[in-house]
C-alpha cells in the first residue's frame, strides 16, 4: 500500500507550481472551495507585497481525479503562476548580491554559480502555495473522521495575545481570526500588529513572529515510540520547520517546559466515563502541556504545535553583502518582497501539519478506499473504549 507523501515542483517565476500526492485513499471527495480557499487565505494578511495583487492561486486537477472523487492513483495539481517570466532574463536578471538570511548565498557555492536566480527562484516561499494545496487535500479526509486543524498568528514581533484555544472555544477563535488583518484571534493585538507592519515598511525593514497550530478530535495511538523515525512529534517538528524562514518548532509548552518543575510540566490523566463515546476515550487531562502527544504517539488531547518565523530575508534598504563576481563589498540585492508574511505562514503550518496527521492516519489504518478507512478507524476506537481486551498480566513475586 503506498505511503501518504507529496511532492512539489516549480519556480517563483516559473509557469506554475506542481503538486504530486501519492497514497491517497479511493473514493475521497475533494472539496475545490475547502482547496481554494486555503490558497486564497495563504496570499492575505496585512504586510504581503505586490506579488499578492497579480497572482490568484487556484488549484487546477490534473490527474488522479473522476467525478471529484479520488482514484488512488498519484494526485496531480497545478496552480498557475501569472507572474511568469523564469525564461525572459531582462525580467529576472542575474542576482549577484546575496542577501544575509535568503538561501542566495549558499546555494550559489552549492551549485558552483555566482547568480543566485535559480536558487532563489525554488527557495521562494512561493513554492508553500504547493504545499497548502497538498495539506488542504489532508483536511478533505480529516473532516471525514472529524478531525479539524486550526491555524493562527499568536505574535508578530512583540504584538502577543494570549488566548486560549480549548476544543470548547475553538470555532470562536477561528471566526475571530477570519475577522482578522493579521489572521490573530484578538481585535486589539490585531492593531497593534498592522501598527508595526506600517512602521516597519517605513523603516524599509521586515517582521516576523509565532503561529500555531492546533488539531482536534485527533484520536489516541496515531505514531509510535517504537522507533524514532515513527514519531509523531518528531515528524510535525521536521515537517514544520521544512516551511520557509522558520526558525524554531515547539509541541505543547515547548520550551518553557525548562523553567517548570515537573509537577507544572505534566498533565495529570483522569477518567470521565461520561466521555467515553467521544474519541477521547474518556480519558481527559487538566491541562495540555504535551500539546496532544506523549512519547510520539497521541493522547486524545488536542495536538498543538508552534513556529517562530525570522523577518524576511529581503529588505528594501538592503544589507551589507558581497558581489560574488567581485568579491568586494556591496548591498544585498532587492527582490519584490513582502514586509511580513507571518499571516500567510500560519496557513502553510496549519496546512503542512494537516498533511503529517493525515499520513498518520493512513499508516495506522487500512486506506486503499474510504469505505475501508472509516471502517478501520471506527472499529479501532470501538476495541479502544471495551479496554481490558484480556486479563491484566500478573506479576509473582
Amino acid at each position: 500500500m503506498p505511503i501518504l507523501d507529496y511532492q512539489t515542483a516549480g519556480e517563483s517565476h516559473g509557469p506554475a507550481l506542481v503538486t504530486i500526492l501519492t497514497g491517497l485513499p479511493r473514493g475521497l471527495t475533494l472539496d475545490l472551495d475547502l482547496i481554494n480557499g486555503e490558497l486564497l487565505r495563504r496570499q492575505g494578511g496585512y504586510g504581503r507585497g505586490g506579488r499578492q495583487r497579480i497572482e490568484k492561486d487556484e488549484a487546477q486537477f490534473l490527474a488522479g481525479t473522476r467525478m471529484g472523487k479520488t482514484i488512488a492513483s498519484p494526485l496531480c495539481m497545478q496552480v498557475i503562476n501569472r507572474d511568469s517570466r523564469m525564461d525572459d532574463a531582462a525580467k529576472t536578471p542575474p542576482v549577484y548580491r546575496p542577501r544575509p538570511g535568503h538561501a542566495d548565498l549558499a546555494g550559489s557555492i552549492k551549485w558552483l554559480t555566482t547568480d543566485c536566480r535559480e536558487t532563489l527562484e525554488r527557495a521562494s516561499a512561493r513554492e508553500t502555495a504547493a504545499r497548502v494545496a497538498a495539506g488542504a487535500v489532508a483536511k478533505c479526509l480529516l473532516r471525514e473522521l472529524g478531525i479539524e486543524v486550526l491555524g493562527f498568528v499568536r505574535q508578530i514581533l512583540d504584538a502577543r495575545t494570549e488566548v486560549d484555544v480549548t476544543p470548547a472555544n475553538w470555532k470562536s477563535i477561528l471566526a475571530a481570526r477570519d475577522a482578522s488583518e493579521t489572521y490573530c484571534p484578538d481585535p486589539a493585538v490585531t492593531e497593534r500588529q498592522c501598527e508595526i507592519i506600517r512602521q516597519a515598511k517605513i523603516d524599509k525593514d521586515t517582521i516576523g513572529g509565532i503561529v500555531e497550530a492546533h488539531v482536534f478530535g485527533c484520536p489516541p495511538g496515531l505514531g509510535s515510540c517504537m522507533d524514532w523515525r515513527t514519531r509523531l512529534d518528531a515528524r510535525l517538528a521536521y515537517a514544520v520547520m521544512g516551511v520557509q524562514a522558520m526558525k524554531a518548532v515547539e509541541i505543547g509548552l515547548g520550551r518553557d517546559c525548562a523553567s517548570r518543575p515537573g509537577s507544572k510540566v505534566h498533565d495529570p490523566i483522569r477518567f470521565d466515563p461520561a466521555q467515553t463515546n467521544s474519541y477521547t476515550l474518556g480519558f481527559t487531562r487538566d491541562t495540555n502541556n504535551a500539546g496532544g502527544t506523549e512519547g510520539g504517539i497521541t493522547n486524545g488531547q488536542p495536538v498543538v504545535v508552534k513556529a517562530t518565523m525570522k523577518p524576511i530575508s529581503t529588505l528594501l534598504r538592503g544589507l551589507p553583502s558581497v558581489d560574488l563576481n567581485t568579491k568586494q563589498p556591496d548591498m544585498s540585492q532587492y527582490e519584490r518582497s513582502d514586509i511580513c508574511a507571518v499571516s500567510a505562514a500560519s496557513v502553510v503550518v496549519e496546512n503542512v501539519v494537516a498533511f503529517e496527521i493525515a499520513r498518520a492516519i493512513t499508516e495506522k489504518f487500512p486506506s486503499d478506499s474510504m469505505p475501508e478507512l472509516r471502517t478501520a478507524f471506527e472499529s479501532y476506537l470501538k476495541l479502544a473504549r471495551t479496554l481490558p481486551l484480556e486479563p491484566p498480566s500478573m506479576t509473582i513475586a
